[in-house]
């Protein structure tokens, strides 16, 4: 007898996972700034790799690294280390950087556009250095999935997490993108810089403060 897809189980691990990504962090505030200094196409390739990174934590998870990597003070404690200074050198350069500047669409012909490798680059490392991602995997995945649950069912629902990640930063692209919401940022000015780098360097702060519990 074929296995039923267990949809209260699923629909359980989505939800959680959703309302968890819709709350602001580190990924959000790249996605943001990615979208107000360099536009909508940039910002989308930040999202998918945020999105990718996604799907690194559910493999390790899925193949059980997750759980001793939390169970390993030192092997924690590098993952922290990691990404504590990850985030601290992103918001001091965040911080210290020019005001944007609103984009002289005349001369939107010649003008050089960031790599998409590095804006999906920016995306996945800023995901995936996040030691809190390897907890939160591991304590969504225990209390909501069961170990009975087959390991197809369980690395289809890594990828959907993944996919519905990465249309909420799509979205949340496309909201920044929009030329009135884009206009009151550069009407802002440097302290579009100063929050969202004082926001990265508050994110560093309570990742070093953290626990494994």
């Amino acid at each position: 007898m074929a296995d039923i897809f267990p949809w209260l189980e699923f629909l359980a691990l989505m939800t959680a996972f959703g309302l968890s990504a819709v709350v602001p962090g580190a990924d959000f505030a790249m996605v943001l700034r990615q979208s107000i200094l360099h536009g909508r196409k940039t910002a989308v390739f930040t999202s998918a790799g945020v999105a990718t990174a996604i799907l690194v934590h559910g493999t390790y998870t899925l193949l059980g690294i997750g759980l001793v990597i939390s169970k390993s003070l030192f092997l924690f404690s590098i993952i922290k280390i990691i990404g504590v200074v990850y985030l601290l050198w992103m918001g001091i350069s965040v911080f210290r950087a020019p005001a944007p500047v609103k984009p002289d669409f005349k001369m939107e012909k010649v003008k050089v556009e960031p790599s998409v490798i590095n804006a999906f680059v920016l995306g996945f490392l800023t995901n995936l250095l996040n030691p809190k991602a390897v907890l939160f995997f591991l304590a969504l995945f225990s209390s909501l999935v069961s170990a009975e649950t087959a390991l197809a069912y369980k690395s289809f629902y890594v990828v959907m997490m993944s996919v519905l990640l990465f249309i909420w930063f799509v979205l949340v692209s496309i909201f920044f993108t929009t030329p009135s919401v884009r206009g009151l940022f550069y009407r802002i000015g440097k302290w579009f810089n100063r929050v969202t780098g004082a926001t990265l360097v508050m994110l560093a702060i309570g990742v070093a403060a953290s626990s494994r519990g």
